[in-house]
């Protein structure tokens, strides 16, 4: 059986769950659905990255102890995910006791190979970003993203040999063996080489709030090593449970607080979880593109292991025109979308709006209008016109034409692409449907005839957008079973 790993970035707890974390996971849980369903063993891989002087701030303003804030941000991603039907294999967070103590291993590893050096520091250090920077990187003195001046520091660090790595690193990924995409990201990264690189901090020596150096009581690991490795440190934890789907039970609540309550974990003591290195693919917004593509696979080539195969990352996205902010006010919550379109459309509706990879715009006017376009005028209408007439398919397993068109897509993460082949495919069956007027059809089997191929369409469709509306499409195969029709998606006014 193959084995497919695939993962979100980890998500700081500085604030609750958004719409732009709701994004990238949806996506990653639709790759990890279709993977399941080619009969692949899937290992999905998210969590919450909890340390760093970010994380004592936004305790402080919340009046919690950082461990306590961290448990209640934390339990917000896991009550999200489960209401949007997110299927993960496991749920890390930096502060398991499992995960500490395998980031610690790590970097001892690379300090007894020489790859790790004390030195002193000083330089700009932005806390929104969790990173340092240079005077280049900053707009009129200022991080461009956080709109702060960035601060001074000066302090002894542990540092990592990162220039010795360069050469390889860079003709990996010129050579695609460390495959990025979409090819501006390659590109991007590919031009970091050429205004060279430094070697890099792996400590901070004013941060309270971390993983203190075994070595360096004064230090605690920079966040940002300590989150790169839970890509790592969750195949080494022996409480780490892998779910397989065929087991999932209302029996397994309470089996694993880091596992989705109604699934049951297949893993058995003699499993060992790391056959699922290396990543297969990871997904995240541009924000830490130079993290996992540069620094990341540094740290792996000088710890020997394998490599990432695949990094991808989606594009921003701005609400009415304008950046997501609370300061504007302009903030989505994914809540606040189920309420108003339920989860199966919530998810599509997320994926629905622009290619993801690309940079676009989003508006809660045109969801509605998405919503009521493609899914309770398209889908769910198309469903009603042919499900009125009462004939059944009960196997639903058979070849269409457009099937290679679909695996493509999938294969080459176009998740709008697929929405696109839906909508297409749609259209064709109502155009199909009011050319051969099956209404003014009398005789049964005719009318059957006719409209038999017009469900197995139907049926593929479902198929197709089975990663992305789970429920919808157990819905649809099951009308055309039974012949007994349902409202898929009322309309929105």
């Amino acid at each position: 059986m193959n084995k497919f790993f695939i993962t979100t970035p980890i998500y700081y707890v500085n604030s609750q769950p958004h719409i732009g974390h709701a994004y990238t996971t949806v996506a990653v849980d639709v790759l990890a659905r279709y993977h399941r369903l080619k009969g692949e063993q899937v290992f999905f891989l998210t969590g919450t990255d909890e340390h760093g002087a970010k994380i004592c701030q936004a305790a402080q303003k919340a009046g919690h102890q950082e461990q306590k804030f961290c448990d209640l941000i934390s339990e917000q991603f896991k009550q999200v995910w489960r209401a949007l039907n997110i299927d993960y294999s496991y749920f890390i967070r930096t502060t398991d006791r499992e995960h500490e103590k395998g980031v610690v291993e790590f970097l001892t590893q690379l300090k007894d190979e020489g790859f790790l050096y004390e030195a002193d520091y000083g330089g700009l250090y932005c806390v929104g970003c969790e990173k340092f920077m240079t005077e280049k990187e900053l707009i009129d003195g200022r991080c461009p993203d956080h709109q702060r001046e960035p601060e001074k520091i000066s302090e002894k660090n542990w540092f990592f040999k990162l220039k010795e790595f360069l050469p390889r690193i860079e003709k990996l990924i010129t050579d695609d063996q460390i495959l990025i995409q979409p090819a501006n990201a390659k590109k991007e990264v590919l031009g970091l080489f050429k205004q060279g690189l430094e070697d890099f901090s792996v400590s901070r020596q004013n941060v309270s709030w971390g993983i203190k150096l075994p070595w360096d009581q004064s230090q605690t690991i920079y966040v940002w090593v300590d989150a790169l490795l839970n890509y790592w440190t969750a195949l080494q934890n022996n409480n780490t449970v892998i779910l397989n789907g065929a087991q999932r039970s209302e029996e397994s609540q309470g089996l694993n607080d880091n596992i989705p309550g109604s699934f049951v974990g297949s893993r058995s003591p003699q499993d060992d979880l790391r056959h699922f290195w290396p990543p297969d693919l990871h997904i995240m917004s541009h924000d830490i593109l130079k993290f996992h593509a540069v620094y990341w696979p540094a740290m792996l080539l000088a710890a020997g292991l394998a490599l990432p195969r695949q990094i991808f990352i989606h594009g921003y996205f701005t609400i009415n025109g304008q950046k997501m902010s609370k300061t504007i006010g302009n903030v989505i919550v994914p809540q606040e979308l189920i309420e108003k379109f339920g989860v199966d459309a919530t998810r599509y509706l997320l994926l629905a709006q622009f290619p993801f990879g690309n940079d676009g715009d989003i508006s809660l006017d045109r969801m509605i209008e998405t919503y009521n376009a493609h899914l309770a005028n398209g889908l769910g209408n198309l469903v009603a016109r042919v499900a009125k007439f009462g004939f059944k398919i009960q196997d639903s397993r058979f070849k269409n034409n457009s099937e290679e068109q679909y695996q493509k897509l999938m294969a080459d993460l176009d998740l709008y692409g697929v929405v696109k082949l839906a909508q297409e495919k749609i259209q064709e069956c109502d155009g199909q449907i009011n050319k051969i007027q099956p209404w003014k059809i009398k005789d049964k089997p005719e009318q059957e005839k006719v409209l038999k191929p017009i469900i197995k369409e139907i049926l593929f469709i479902s198929r197709c957008l089975a990663p992305i509306m789970l429920t919808t499409s157990q819905k649809i195969v099951e009308i055309f079973k039974t012949g007994q029709s349902e409202i898929l998606f009322p309309r929105i006014i």
